[in-house]
């Protein structure tokens, strides 16, 4: 990290950004392409001499608070502010906003795009989004607007699904558990855990644990009905377009037992579409 390098990128954001984009009135002859120094501190609530130190590579320790300031001023988007903050040698705190609860209609034909993996969509709560025919089937009638957690916890037919059972539900609760690092007075977490604290015993011994881990890639196995035992592992993604939600995906290794059964279920989900 250089300041040099930070002061250019300001210089280069105050450039293109215009009187108009902050709503502050023109005045004067204007001898720059975008906005004033001053005119950049007076809105972002810094000394003119702070943010010129800033510019000019002086300052070299800005506050996350003050980053935050000049995104507003600027209007980064998030790859911006992040970029912003990484030159300044400062961890990037997540920003806060809303849940957003709609799938993009690219990312649902790309799940209908994956007849032989099983993907969903979920939310930071592990409420499902989205999911396509296989998933369905794999996880036995799966539908969005259930919650994973509630199957899981609450449901039979799901309980029996799962072998290691204990070790499927205590990573569950482990991922539920980073939605409070987001937003810890959410109404839908607070709802959810109160639902699952006051109807399984299991689930308030767990969260009681205070585990937290996102979502790995290890192996889980299933107990099908249809096709008996599958191992499979997954991946998750996150959603750039929509940050509070997450892909996931299934696979079974080539040339296994696991592998010949995925494509059984996805004979049966594409015979049932």
């Amino acid at each position: 990290m250089t300041t040099a390098t930070l002061g250019a990128f300001l210089k280069a954001c105050r450039d293109r950004t215009q009187v108009a984009d902050v709503g502050i009135s023109s005045y004067g002859q204007r001898r720059v392409p975008g906005l004033r120094r001053e005119e950049v501190s007076m809105v972002a609530g810094v000394s003119v001499d702070y943010y010129t130190r800033l510019e000019q590579g002086r300052e070299r320790h800005p506050s996350p608070s003050v980053l935050d300031a000049l995104a507003r001023v600027f209007g980064w988007s998030d790859d911006e502010r992040a970029h912003a903050f990484r030159l300044a040698g400062t961890a990037i705190p997540p920003r806060v906003s809303r849940s957003c609860d709609v799938v993009d209609p690219e990312l649902l034909q790309l799940l209908d795009d994956w007849p032989m993996n099983p993907a969903i969509v979920v939310n930071r709560t592990l409420d499902v989004l989205a999911c396509n025919a296989i998933a369905r089937v794999l996880l036995i009638g799966l539908e969005p607007s259930e919650n994973l957690v509630e199957r899981i916890f609450l449901d039979i037919g799901t309980r029996s699904l799962y072998p290691d059972w204990r070790d499927v539900a205590e990573a569950t609760v482990a991922t539920l558990r980073m939605a409070e690092g987001f937003a810890p007075q959410d109404a839908r977490l607070l709802e959810l855990v109160g639902d699952l604290r006051a109807a399984s015993p299991e689930f308030t011994a767990m969260w009681s644990g205070g585990r937290v881990r996102g979502k790995t890639g290890e192996a889980k196995r299933f107990r099908h009905p249809q096709v008996g035992i599958v191992e499979l592992t997954y991946q998750t993604f996150d959603v750039r377009s929509a940050p509070s939600q997450q892909l996931i995906v299934y696979r079974a290794a080539a040339d296994t037992p696991s592998a010949e059964s995925l494509k059984l279920l996805g004979s049966l989900a594409a015979s049932l579409a």
